[in-house]
């Protein structure tokens, strides 16, 4: 959360529903769940509707044409920050073979 509030001190932040439950699922600490919540909460919400859904459904079978097999989580997500031009701030270097998405990785935030 340090990261990101840093990052929010230069920037809007985004955040779609698969990070909030790929996150709050990892957090056993109900506390800390809550202050994540509230922070997601404050944030612009990229919503997953059926145009989203088709772009991941694209943009997942003309990656695996190329060979390029990304968990499809991560693909909703670079998916999610590409409709709004957003990058992405993470650890996972998946996103570095996601098109036309800019990826922070979160010491650089």
């Amino acid at each position: 959360m340090r990261a990101l509030a840093f990052t929010a001190a230069a920037r809007d932040l985004a955040v779609c529903g698969v990070i909030r439950c790929e996150v709050a699922r990892g957090l056993r600490n109900p506390v800390i769940l809550h202050r994540f919540q509230a922070f997601w909460d404050s944030m612009i919400q990229i919503p997953t509707d059926a145009t989203l859904w088709k772009n991941v459904e694209e943009t997942v079978w003309q990656l695996d044409r190329k060979g390029i097999m990304l968990p499809l989580t991560d693909v909703i997500i670079g998916c999610c920050a590409r409709r709004i031009g957003a990058a992405v701030l993470t650890l996972d270097a998946h996103f570095t073979r996601f098109p036309g998405i800019e990826v922070m990785e979160r010491s650089l935030a």
